[in-house]
């Protein structure tokens, strides 16, 4: 059975998932994407989201591939 080192993420799916900062900073650990940022033209690839913190709604705009790095972030709440 093939390893799985990345999530094959899809960006336009991303809306309301929830995730788990590896290191987390100033108490803040779980996250939830609030936003899929649309680039300006539509034929664009979306390039961020906006993630917001559960713990004081604290909001982040980042690259939505770095998502998919196990050593930034953990998918689901951990």
């Amino acid at each position: 059975m093939p390893c799985k080192e990345k999530n094959p993420l899809n960006p336009k799916k991303l809306l309301l998932t929830k995730w788990t900062a590896a290191k987390p900073i100033q108490k803040r650990k779980h996250f939830l994407v609030s936003k899929v940022i649309l680039p300006e033209l539509p034929e664009s690839a979306i390039e961020f989201v906006e993630i917001e913190a559960v713990f004081d709604k604290k909001v982040e705009i980042i690259p939505w591939r770095d998502l998919q790095d196990r050593n930034i972030w953990l998918q689901g709440w951990v």
